[in-house]
């Protein structure tokens, strides 16, 4: 704790109490980054939700590894840019993960758009599969296959689809993540040959190729979207690749100072 530098252990901080006091006392939620076409939706968020986190857990693993990998970079650049970094690589990662995430929405809210105008246990299964990855109820499902024409299933599968939709576009963001993963680039390109122990590797392995597996692996789950995967992994690669895009501006500038 003696080897905490004061941007480090101020945002270790910040990041603690924001999360007791959203946890505890309630009001949280409107800091999350919510998608634009969701009534929750401020403009506001894209900074907050960096502060906001979903659980104990989820706090101890971005702020673990704050701990870890954001000193040595706060000696090289001073805190003030420490800072500035750990807000820009977090609001890239906001940037990346909304026009995924509205790229993702556009065809939700068209294929919302064709049930409603056309609802039929067929393309009513089909949106389930879609949207919902296998998990709803089959047998409500079924029941519908065998009474296609009667008013009132059509009528409760329009409304499913309805609820469906409302629930998706409302599923917050919230997470330092996308810094963290900036701080994880940051040092991968500063400090590339550094060795580093990790708990799931059973031998040391320079941070250049940390980075560059993690980094691999985010891309990986980001494209695969495993069902129940509620992890914004485009957040994390948003987050890399501002990190990356940064220390190539301010390494180059700091080799023309010198």
């Amino acid at each position: 704790m003696m080897n905490i530098t004061p941007m480090v252990r101020n945002l270790l901080v910040l990041n603690l109490v924001a999360f007791i006091a959203f946890t505890y006392f309630g009001g949280g939620e409107m800091f999350a980054l919510y998608d634009f076409r969701s009534p929750y939706f401020r403009p506001y968020q894209f900074l907050t939700h960096m502060f906001m986190h979903g659980g104990w857990g989820h706090l101890f693993s971005n702020m673990f590894s704050l701990f870890i990998f954001g000193p040595m970079l706060e000696y090289r650049w001073g805190g003030q840019r420490l800072l500035l970094f750990y807000l820009i690589t977090g609001l890239g990662a906001s940037i990346l993960f909304t026009a995924v995430r509205t790229y993702e929405f556009r065809q939700l809210t068209l294929d919302t758009e064709q049930y409603i105008s056309a609802p039929s246990p067929i393309n009513f299964r089909n949106y389930l599969d879609e949207h919902l990855e296998g998990r709803y109820n089959l047998e409500a499902v079924q029941q519908f296959n065998n009474n296609p024409t009667d008013p009132n299933m059509i009528a409760g599968s329009v409304q499913s689809v309805k609820n469906i939709y409302q629930t998706l576009i409302n599923v917050p963001m919230l997470g330092a993540s996308g810094a963290v993963f900036g701080i994880l680039m940051a040092f991968g390109l500063l400090f590339p040959n550094t060795e580093l122990m990790l708990l799931f590797f059973p031998f040391p392995i320079k941070a250049k190729y940390f980075v560059l597996l993690y980094g691999a692996y985010e891309f990986y789950a980001g494209i695969q979207r495993n069902p129940g995967d509620n992890v914004a992994h485009y957040a994390h690669l948003g987050g890399m690749l501002f990190a990356f895009i940064l220390i190539k501006i301010w390494e180059k500038d700091r080799e023309n100072f010198y």
